[in-house]
């Protein structure tokens, strides 16, 4: 449904995106991960047909985005980071408004409004002037409007971004729903969005794709899927050394000297994290070498990797890159 190969934008001398190329599946949700400043939002600009790309193509429903981008914005809704709603129309108006200019005949445009409105439960909200809602309810606005026309593709920029927790989970759902019937893909910097919303995710850091999977199997590949948690008697530098003889682990780190459950650690103690590699369950053979070794082996705890050590592995501090680029994005925009 849609597909993006090797897709660049360049700001003057800055790159904000360098050669992205994923591709979601019919009723798929797609989540497009990363720092702030990653190339999430130019991404969805381009696919949105808001922004040319410099190299690359992308098409939607078949049709290329920059050759036939009428075509596309007829199968696309759309939602920006900032929801594009008229503050001073009714809930109900803006959205017979949206979906006239998106081309929905006369004849239908009531029974789709209705819809949209009841798939974002807006119903006792429809004739409510939309300055007076909650950002919640306004951002349930923008989804209604993206969708009003009942296009078979949506693209989502941080649709979450700033509302409180109950709304993030109203949110949630209400695209959780949308999936099957339509294909969505959405942009986030929020790890748990990714886990709980989408079906696979694409990772993107400094403009460029670094993984693309289910969030379950970039656990498994990406940190061997486990690891072991451990407070020891002894030195941290010399169990390391001991550990890394161990058939099966593939990483270990120090952790912080806060001790494994947030207490206050002790004295002559370590505190050491081991990954295991994919598919070893080392445990056994990590207790049997401390203890040979006469290390005081106080607690080893089974611990499951998380998409935020997956995030963590894959991305680095993004620095001057996030400003030059939103500089360069704001300009252009300006410019346009």
């Amino acid at each position: 449904m849609i597909e993006v190969e090797h897709l660049s934008k360049i700001y003057g001398s800055t790159s904000a995106i360098t050669d992205v190329t994923f591709s979601v599946e019919p009723g798929e949700i797609l989540g497009l991960l990363g720092p702030n400043g990653a190339g999430k939002t130019t991404t969805m600009r381009i696919l949105a047909g808001y922004l040319p790309a410099t190299n690359g193509n992308a098409r939607i429903a078949g049709y290329d985005v920059h050759e036939n981008s009428l075509a596309v914005r007829q199968r696309i809704g759309y939602l920006p980071e900032t929801p594009p709603l008229y503050p001073e129309m009714t809930v109900e108006g803006f959205l017979h408004f949206v979906a006239r200019i998106k081309g929905v005949s006369a004849g239908d445009r009531t029974n789709k409004v209705t819809a949209a409105i009841e798939r974002c439960n807006l119903e006792d909200k429809r004739r409510v002037i939309i300055r007076k809602l909650s950002k919640g309810y306004r951002q349930r606005v923008g989804i209604a409007q993206a969708i009003v026309h009942d296009p078979p593709a949506i693209i989502l920029d941080e649709p979450t971004v700033g509302l409180d927790p109950r709304q993030i989970i109203e949110v949630r759902n209400l695209i959780k729903s949308l999936a099957g019937t339509h294909t969505i893909i959405l942009s986030t910097h929020i790890l748990p969005e990714v886990s709980m919303t989408c079906s696979r995710v694409a990772i993107i850091n400094r403009g460029k794709v670094v993984a693309t999977n289910t969030p379950e199997n970039l656990m498994t590949q990406l940190t061997g899927g486990s690891g072991y948690e451990l407070e020891i008697e002894g030195e941290a530098a010399l169990a390391k050394q001991v550990l890394q003889k161990v058939a099966g682990v593939s990483l270990i780190e120090s952790m912080p000297t806060t001790g494994m459950h947030g207490h206050q650690p002790q004295e002559n103690r370590a505190y050491l994290r081991v990954i295991s590699q994919p598919g070893k369950e080392p445990g056994r053979d990590i207790v049997t070498t401390l203890v040979r070794a006469g290390f005081g082996l106080h607690e080893l705890r089974r611990v499951n990797a998380t998409l935020e050590d997956v995030f963590l592995q894959l991305t680095t501090e993004e620095k001057n890159f996030e400003t030059e680029v939103d500089l360069a994005a704001d300009n252009e925009g300006e410019a346009a």
